[in-house]
């Protein structure tokens, strides 16, 4: 069976390209080197082979459901390896030495996470809530918070989750009703209904932490006046709050991450007079969506790098089949009855390995870059540290939405490959697309992030963001002139082509005067210049091979190749589209379809 993951490309991006050794000269990883950072790698591989990846398919193939004593059953191989995970180190990664952490870059933890997500995408779910609810209380929370709710989720003992949408809300968090009611002792009751909770409940951990999104009174109405509350399973005495289970969702994918429609005050777990679940205030009033913003920004680098972990382990899969399946005969053959050929001899299969490899390759990378941007900001001052931040919030939107598209097409294509043996459940190939399907919606769509990359990002402080982008890119792009291979320096001059592109179309677009026409096309825009973004990853990757030789750097050579000839070209025709302020979706009636 092929490992979900290149370990050769993991070290490649992390030593060669992004250089993490470097690090430990800051005083807050000094007490690592590249051996811990190698340990840390080589026990999350163990763990995800032993314990992950065996029961992929079984955890898929039986679904949770509630038992006769309204708890949530999973198979039991789930809670032995999560628990093996948290016993390991893995919850603990890059939390502080004071918590109980070990405080790994966040580079490091996220690539050692992705072994886990590849391996076994369903079961990486609850501890990947957790870290993220336990970083928002570390942020935002009070001491004594902190002290209760985060330490158990560092040591494993307790899960996280978030709890954002309703079923009559979803993504519009300004049209929420959860309520939060103060009751002059420090606490909130909290009455409302919650949808499409991830993690929401289970038997996994001792306690469910949930951060919850609810009005409290005097905020007035939309978005400002949100606030957000810790809202435990359990209570500190081990009372069981009023949160309770209405019932399971049923997914295509990710089956085996219990989805729950959960009920928060309706008196099933309490007494009806003491009317809500127990709620504890994080921050201040009215200001809660602001905070689970950290949780979200993370979660969204997050589900990018989940969205890339399944298009990888399909692509290591599709490359693995491609080379032992035997079928057809080259083109230019003439005797029938010669001997079949590997199927990866064929030109149109060596196509569909090479999208995928550029796709999956190349958000690997952004990933994990973006990844570094968070370790800058942890470790510099000043200008670095702001410009790292700025960077890295122009970058999330394509961060989550461009390995959720392409990744997904990975995955599809692995499943081509494989041919009618890619559609068979005796095969992983289907599962990874249908547990990959989710991460386009996940955290927000496309048509979300396009609206937030367009909208807000690239036009923020007059246009700070996209000119520091552009002005990375071009530092690339002057590296790549000088380089010996003249293919790099080729693409160089059209990544450079293309990012000029994507600031003057920015600016056409937003020179129209009417916002809703300027934002018509931005899930357009966010897929343009996820691609120009990637082709600057690709061109960073190139600069980080060299001249150096063997199958290894070749192979990179030839994934750039592909997206330089394949991806970026088709840029042009979508910037003519955005640059046109189009307005077939904004002029079409409902009437008509």
């Amino acid at each position: 069976m092929a490992a979900p993951l290149s370990r050769r490309d993991l070290d490649f991006l992390l030593y060669d390209w992004l250089d993490v050794a470097a690090l430990t000269a800051h005083e807050r990883f000094a007490d690592h080197s590249r051996d811990t950072f190698d340990a840390i790698m080589d026990l999350a591989e163990d763990i995800s082979t032993r314990l992950f990846a065996p029961v992929n398919k079984k955890g898929d193939q039986n679904e949770p459901y509630v038992g006769e004593d309204g708890a949530v059953v999973l198979i039991d191989e789930i809670k032995r390896g999560l628990d093996e995970f948290g016993k390991a180190g893995f919850l603990a990664g890059s939390f502080d030495e004071s918590l109980g952490g070990l405080q790994l870059p966040a580079t490091v933890s996220r690539a050692a996470m992705t072994w886990f997500q590849a391996a076994n995408a369903a079961m990486s779910s609850y501890p990947f809530l957790t870290v993220g609810n336990a970083n928002l209380i570390t942020e935002y929370g009070t001491p004594e918070q902190v002290d209760t709710w985060v330490r158990p989720m560092v040591e494993g003992r307790f899960f996280g989750t978030m709890c954002l949408s309703e079923p009559q809300a979803g993504s519009s968090l300004a049209d929420i009703t959860t309520k939060a009611r103060p009751i002059g002792d420090g606490t909130y009751r909290i009455t409302g209904t919650k949808m499409w909770i991830s993690a929401g409940d289970h038997e996994l951990s001792e306690n469910i932490v949930h951060l919850v999104l609810a009005k409290a009174p005097g905020g007035g109405p939309g978005v400002k006046g949100i606030s957000l509350f810790i809202v435990p399973k359990y209570l500190e005495d081990g009372t069981r709050n009023d949160v309770a289970l209405v019932g399971l969702n049923h997914k295509m994918g990710n089956r085996a991450t219990t989805n729950t429609l959960l009920n928060f005050g309706d008196g099933t777990h309490r007494p009806a007079t003491e009317s809500g679940a127990v709620g504890y205030l994080v921050g201040e009033e009215h200001r809660g969506l602001s905070y689970m913003f950290k949780m979200m920004n993370e979660a969204r680098i997050g589900v990018g790098l989940l969205a890339t972990s399944l298009g990888y382990a399909g692509y290591l899969k599709s490359v693995e089949y491609a080379k032992v399946r035997t079928q057809g005969r080259p083109v230019d053959a003439k005797d029938p009855a010669s001997a079949p050929v590997p199927i990866i001899e064929h030109a149109d299969v060596k196509r569909m390995l090479l999208a995928q490899k550029s796709y999956v390759e190349g958000a690997l990378a952004l990933e994990l870059y973006c990844s570094t941007l968070v370790d800058i900001e942890q470790t510099s001052t000043g200008t670095e540290r702001d410009e790292a931040a700025l960077l890295l919030d122009v970058l999330t939107p394509i961060a989550k939405s461009w390995p959720s598209q392409w990744c997904l097409e990975a995955n599809s294509l692995a499943i081509q490959v494989h041919g009618g043996y890619g559609y068979t459940t005796e095969f992983d190939v289907e599962q990874h697309y249908r547990d990959n399907r989710l991460n386009p919606i996940h955290e927000g769509a496309h048509g979300i992030h396009g609206l937030d990359l367009l909208g807000r990002k690239v036009v923020m402080r007059d246009g700070a963001g996209l000119t520091l982008l552009a002005g990375r890119i071009g530092d690339t792009v002057t590296r790549a002139a000088e380089a010996a291979d003249p293919a790099t320096v080729a693409y160089g001059e059209e990544l450079r082509a293309a990012v000029d592109r994507l600031v003057q179309t920015t600016v056409k677009v937003w020179s129209a005067g009417d916002v809703a026409l300027s934002l018509a096309n931005s899930t357009v825009y966010l897929e343009a210049a996820g691609h120009v973004v990637v082709a600057w990853i690709w061109l960073e990757q190139l600069l980080a091979v060299g001249e150096r030789s063997g199958d290894f750097f070749d192979g990179k050579r030839a994934a750039a190749r592909y997206f330089y000839r394949f991806e970026l070209p088709k840029t042009g025709p979508q910037f003519d589209l955005l640059d046109s302020l189009d307005r077939t979706t904004t002029d079409a009636r409902a009437e008509w379809f």
